[in-house]
């Protein structure tokens, strides 16, 4: 077990991000391929599918840590949520219109949003009142995100192989479904008592608290990049599993191809998260994670084997360790007394809101555009978060200064 840390606590904080990423990771990375697909949505419908969480997290997030800070307990809240949602990703299951799809999958993504930031602030609380090294040791516990996201996809891909459902594709949804089931038994029976502290704190509202850090220039700068950076993201989500298809890896194998990223982000998560940041600090980790994507974005436009692509997904992974995940913990660091669940839920609306609402879009005009006669140019489009992300390294080398 883990030195220096209580080993049930462990298990428990443990459970709760695998479970967590497992729920997300069991549709996200692949429902693309159905709504392309068999369900024969555009671009622009699909980038509206996939822009309904990002919408959800615009909003929920901050609501949700404001309410966790100051009136209801973190587990409640968890546990409620994700009861409900699973009842919306089994009516999701079975919708093939557009209009009722889209409409499914927001009401859903406004509860999985607000749970989002509160299993990081879960876990923080009770490091921090576990006299636990959060910088240290929080990372043997993220680690378990990128586990259950692999997990998951491979769990998939078994089911298609035995099953033969992945031409159909709504089996992703079903399986998270399951997943929400237990998530809410593990929230409301196992997890520890997590009690508002904003009051106790004698605070006004937490959420002004951490609205408030972005009167600082740096802070500011940072924000403003993770909503770019993380906006990019989407073009990962959007266009990998059929472009994965269309270089010759069969619709059974892409989940599997895809978690190639979450091995790679536990083995980084694990092994070299906690180091670079201490040694290299955050300004340098956020900008290797910038410019991991960056890579996997040449690879893409580059002529490449199937091997090499399902290879690259490992870049994937590691710009999720040292950009997202480091985000937060950056943000965990800074965040004032008090303001804890509100503060990583400021990070989850830049990054998960209004980065990836305005990436979704983006992403769903670009993929028509590059879209001719049924088939993408995807050399073409590829270029486009490219050339961005270059720009987004060159924002963190030049203008976000290491914090005190």
């Amino acid at each position: 077990m883990i030195a220096g840390m209580d080993a049930g606590l462990y298990i428990r904080l443990s459970a709760m991000m695998f479970l967590e990423f497992a729920v997300w990771g069991a549709w996200y990375p692949v429902l693309a391929a159905r709504l392309l697909g068999p369900l024969k949505f555009s671009g622009k419908q699909t980038g509206w599918i996939y822009a309904t969480l990002p919408l959800g997290c615009i909003f929920m997030p901050l609501i949700a840590g404001q309410i966790a800070d100051r009136w209801i307990n973190t587990e409640f809240i968890l546990a409620g949520a994700h009861l409900v949602g699973t009842l919306l990703l089994f009516v999701a299951a079975w919708k093939r219109e557009f209009r009722s799809l889209f409409v499914t999958l927001l009401v859903y993504a406004l509860f999985f949003a607000a749970t989002l930031p509160l299993v990081n602030s879960l876990m923080f609380y009770h490091l921090a009142a576990n006299h636990v090294d959060a910088n240290a040791k929080s990372p043997y516990i993220f680690m378990w995100a990128p586990i259950a996201w692999a997990l998951a996809g491979y769990f998939l891909t078994g089911w298609r192989w035995v099953f033969k459902t992945g031409e159909e594709g709504r089996d992703c949804l079903i399986l998270a479904g399951v997943l929400s089931v237990v998530m809410a038994v593990v929230c409301g029976a196992l997890l520890p008592a997590t009690v508002p502290t904003a009051v106790a704190a004698g605070a006004g509202s937490s959420v002004g608290s951490a609205l408030g850090l972005l009167k600082d220039t740096n802070f500011l700068i940072f924000i403003i990049i993770s909503l770019v950076g993380a906006g990019m993201m989407q073009f990962y989500f959007l266009g990998t599993a059929q472009f994965m298809q269309d270089n010759g890896i069969a619709p059974k194998n892409v989940p599997a191809a895809m978690a190639v990223a979450q091995v790679m982000q536990a083995v980084a998560t694990l092994f070299v998260l906690g180091w670079i940041v201490q040694r290299a600090g955050y300004k340098w980790t956020l900008t290797l994670g910038a410019g991991s994507w960056l890579v996997l974005y040449v690879v893409y436009v580059t002529p490449r084997p199937p091997v090499l692509l399902g290879a690259s997904q490992a870049f994937h992974g590691l710009a999720y360790v040292f950009f997202i995940i480091a985000g937060q913990m950056f943000a965990g660091l800074v965040a004032p007394k008090g303001a804890g669940a509100s503060m990583q839920a400021l990070i989850f609306t830049a990054q998960s809101g209004v980065g990836l609402f305005l990436g979704t879009q983006f992403a769903g005009i670009v993929m028509d555009k590059c879209r001719v006669e049924g088939r993408f140019q995807w050399s073409r489009l590829w270029m486009v978060p490219g050339v961005i992300m270059l720009m987004c390294v060159l924002a963190l080398t030049l203008l976000f200064k290491e914090a005190a």
